[in-house]
């Protein structure tokens, strides 16, 4: 081979590695410029979904306000226990759709919001194990009735009842729970703990029992003698008619309502649970909520998590 061909392939072997590295930057360039917008939509959507749900949150408050206007009975016929099934964000824009743009219209069209309001007074408070410096023997008793009911040990109630006595000494918010999820750190197991959520609370001062929103498990661990079976009767007898008074829910309950009491039980409720949930696509923000309902339906605390491909991840 002469050196004028050594030249000419040489020089096609630059142009070749000139064009391979242009691609590379250009091909890069291209990734990250759709990484940043990736990134911008993904941010300007979880913003959009956080207004969203602040929005809902914002709704429960107002519903809750206006229901204790309404009279002091909570029950589960009332607007506020009625679940909010999914929707399009675009159902809810369509009575005032001035003044939206084709793409806020566009995006609500893929938007889907739900929720769904708790009354917390349908469960067993676990800060009512305590009381002062000493165990709550009525409530413990509760809490014995619905641990042999879900076939929970009563050493772990015991185990409960004394760490709660001890966090209680130290007078530290670092150690006294806020949440349900937290009483693992008072010798509870994420079993027993999964087992018993449904039908426990943690709420910050002791409270009553919600005879007319509370379930049959509730019902039966609250009322000192109440079978499960008439428990069962008296929720099916309840749906059909809630409760006015303490004394009508006692005759619904037999010869173990003679045992109702006020500081145990009530007919209404100012702890709710409040939850809002945002799909867009694949995903789902989910945000739960508790509210005081007092005059200003104060917020207690507030969680958010993300639902991707149907699995859950609290953040």
């Amino acid at each position: 081979m002469n050196a004028l061909s050594r030249s000419r392939g040489m020089a096609m072997i630059t142009a070749l590695l000139i064009v391979a590295l242009i691609a590379t930057l250009a091909a890069t360039t291209l990734w990250q410029q759709w990484k940043s917008l990736e990134v911008e939509s993904a941010e300007r959507q979880r913003q959009q979904s956080q207004w969203l749900l602040g929005g809902a949150l914002d709704w429960a408050r107002l519903v809750l306000r206006e229901d204790a206007r309404s009279g002091n009975l909570d029950h589960l016929a009332e607007p506020w226990a009625l679940p909010l099934q999914e929707a399009r964000l675009s159902s809810f824009l369509a009575s005032s759709s001035e003044g939206v743009s084709e793409e806020e219209r566009g995006m609500a069209e893929r938007v889907f919001l739900s929720g769904q309001i708790s009354d917390l007074q349908a469960r067993l408070n676990v800060l009512n194990l305590i009381q002062g410096d000493q165990a709550s023997a009525v409530d413990v008793a509760a809490f014995d009735r619905l641990f042999e009911l879900l076939g929970l040990p009563r050493d772990a109630l015991d185990r409960l009842v004394r760490q709660l006595l001890a966090a209680q000494r130290t007078g530290s918010n670092m150690i006294m729970p806020q949440r349900v999820s937290q009483l693992t750190w008072l010798g509870l197991t994420p079993a027993q703990l999964a087992r018993l959520e449904p039908f426990i609370t943690w709420l910050p001062n002791r409270t009553a029992v919600n005879l007319n929103t509370a379930g049959v498990e509730v019902l039966h661990a609250s009322v000192p003698g109440l079978r499960l079976a008439d428990a069962q009767r008296a929720v099916l007898q309840r749906s059909a008619q809630h409760w006015k008074t303490l004394e009508e829910a006692g005759q619904a309950l037999g010869d173990s309502g003679k045992t109702l009491s006020g500081p145990s039980h009530q007919l209404a409720s100012n702890f709710f649970e409040v939850i809002g949930r945002v799909r867009l696509g694949s995903t789902t923000l989910v945000e739960r909520s508790v509210i005081q309902r007092d005059d200003n339906q104060r917020i207690l605390w507030r969680e958010r998590g993300v639902l991707a491909s149907h699995m859950a991840s609290l953040q």
